[in-house]
């Protein structure tokens, strides 16, 4: 027995070191890579911008307002996947100075940003012009946005055998009232505002006349606004663009041609001649390029704005779900920290929040709000509104002492619901049946596997009446509107930038730029710079808290995989509506614009 307890022992000391020698090796190379990572990313990537070179524009990740990347963490660059436009902006208002730079190559093609954000980077391509510096695009086939954007250059090109879908603008909505009824997985819905149709997919297997109607006028606006830019850009009427529209006319590079479109129909490498020849680059030399990506490490070294006073800029973008928040989503916990370090701050002279938001839990946006309403009493604060400012994203929005939005934001839904998950059918169904105690008359409220009691759906409705008549008081107060006025434009309905600054929903029409410069007006600021909130985690960190999650990363990305992308982002809506909490006070359907 002693034999045997000996060479037990032996065995578990021998595992015991071998567990623990792994586990530093793997901490000493983990170690090393980031050490490795630093040292890489301390020298801009070895990226030298040559004199003659092209700033190649071709965005294939992902463009949100802003990544909240850490200028001193080596590692932001390496674990952030998305672009900020903030970082492309900046990055094109330095190469409009740079002497190295002599014009821009735009060859994107499905672009993923928003109408609003597409806007803005057209509108720095057109300034980047001014200064006498060329803008050409070219590509394969040009999806309708990234024709949009295209238009800003200077000559517009595409591949002899590519396409240019320009017809319009479309949405779809998508309903689940029959597929709760298969499956015996229903949402309860209690509402407010005839327009506030979040929760039609829910109620009905069509679409409302109401819901059509701000559709077809909000993405008839948005169409305006695209068409008025492109006629001027590309020496069409407005009636001659809606007329090819109609009439598919870029259908093929003849016709794209033939109708103002395009400049011609040239293969790459006959694009890449014609730039050469821009820039007085012989025909076997090769052409120097600088990737936007690495162009943007460099120039984030530069700043525009360099004042001692600063205007801070605070990013709140995403659905507004409470918590701490992130980049993909609005919680309490990093907006109001960002208050607060902007009003403490002295050297911040002005603050400008910058929303991109949909909404979602209205208790959170009414956090958010009454911080707002401290923050102006110390220091200006202005707003802007990205792509979307809709039902909480609006109501955080209405805090600020004035209001920007584009022309193609989508602004406004002023309404309220709630919406919780019943399975009675589907336990009925299966076979499952529950049963509650409770010590007093209200104590169970609710159970999934039960129909809405009366009595239940009544509190209910009594607290979306109360949370939307609060959310009329805050925009009548914010707007310097009577209730009655807010009541008959609010009901839960989108507006276009353009048609919310015709009915006092905002203050002018602007960009982010327009709203810093507002602000600094405000504080009397002349000389100055930009200080921007939040910060996120840093890669290490969000790297550190991924390796717990890898498994259900993997996870959904197999099943993306398996039934497409627009299934999964189907599956991924159904399943955000049986995650929300409370009184929601969000835009009022999902909305792709295409």
């Amino acid at each position: 027995m002693d034999y045997i307890k000996f060479y037990l022992m032996k065995f578990l000391r021998n595992l015991l070191a071998s567990i623990l020698g792994s586990l530093v090796a793997f901490m000493i190379v983990v170690g090393m890579f980031f050490i490795f990572m630093a040292l890489v990313g301390s020298v801009d990537n070895g990226v030298v911008v040559k004199k003659n070179s092209v700033l190649e524009l071709r965005f294939v990740a992902p463009i949100l307002d802003y990544t909240g990347k850490d200028d001193t963490d080596p590692f932001a660059a390496l674990w952030t996947e998305e672009l900020g436009l903030d970082e492309i902006l900046h990055a094109i208002e330095v190469a409009k100075d740079d002497d190295n730079i002599q014009g821009i190559s735009l060859t994107t093609g499905f672009l993923q940003a928003g109408v609003t954000q597409t806007r803005e980077i057209r509108k720095a391509l057109i300034d980047f012009k001014s200064s006498g510096k060329f803008v050409m695009a070219h590509a394969d086939v040009y999806a309708q946005r990234d024709y949009y954007l295209a238009t800003a250059a200077d000559e517009v090109y595409l591949n002899p055998v590519g396409v240019v879908d320009f017809k319009g603008l479309a949405t779809e909505v998508l309903f689940y009232k029959e597929l709760q009824e298969k499956s015996g997985i229903k949402m309860e819905v209690i509402r407010h505002g005839k327009y506030k149709s979040a929760v039609e997919p829910f109620l009905s297997d069509t679409m409302s006349d109401e819901n059509r109607t701000q559709i077809k006028e909000l993405i008839t606006s948005i169409w305006s606004v695209i068409v008025d830019d492109i006629a001027e850009s590309r020496n069409i009427t407005p009636q001659n663009l809606n007329i090819i529209a109609d009439t598919l006319g870029g259908r093929t590079p003849e016709y794209a041609v033939a109708s103002g479109l395009l400049d011609g129909a040239l293969h790459y490498d006959e694009y890449v001649s014609l730039l050469k020849e821009k820039i007085g680059v012989a025909e076997d030399d090769d052409l120097n390029y600088v990737k936007l990506e690495d162009y943007i490490q460099i120039a984030g070294k530069k700043r525009i704005r360099t004042g001692a006073d600063k205007v801070a800029v605070i990013y709140a973008q995403g659905e507004i779900l409470g918590g701490e928040g992130g980049k993909d989503y609005i919680g309490q916990g990093l907006i109001v920290d960002a208050l607060h370090k902007a009003v403490d701050n002295e050297s911040v002279k002005a603050i400008v929040l910058r929303v991109d938001s949909p909404g979602g839990s209205a208790l959170v946006s009414d956090i958010i709000w009454r911080e707002m309403q401290l923050a102006k009493e110390e220091k200006p604060l202005v707003v802007s509104f990205g792509n979307i400012a809709a039902s909480g994203g609006y109501y955080i929005g209405v805090g600020g002492d004035k209001i920007f939005a584009e022309p193609t934001t989508i602004t406004g839904s002023i309404g309220v619901f709630g919406t919780i998950p019943n399975v009675h059918q589907l336990a009925e169904n299966i076979g499952v049946n529950a049963e509650q105690v409770g010590t007093n008359k209200n104590s169970v409220d609710y159970s999934f596997f039960e129909p809405m009691t009366d009595s239940f759906r009544n509190v209910m409705q009594e607290s979306i009446e109360e949370t939307y008549d609060t959310f009329l008081d805050r925009v009548s107060k914010g707007r310097n509107m009577p209730v009655e006025r807010v009541n008959e434009i609010a009901q839960g309905r989108v507006w276009s930038g353009v048609d919310a600054q015709a009915l006092g929903l905002v203050d002018e029409l602007g960009n982010l730029d327009d709203a810093i410069v507002a602000a600094a007006d405000m504080a009397g600021l002349e000389d100055y710079g930009i200080r921007k909130y939040p910060k996120y985690k840093s890669g290490f960190d969000q790297f550190m808290e991924d390796l717990g999650g890898v498994k259900a990363k993997i996870g959904e990305t197999i099943i993306k995989e398996e039934i497409g992308t627009e299934a999964y982002d189907i599956l991924k809506e159904f399943k955000q509506f049986t995650k929300q909490e409370g009184v929601q006070a969000k835009m009022p359907f999902s909305l792709k614009i295409k």
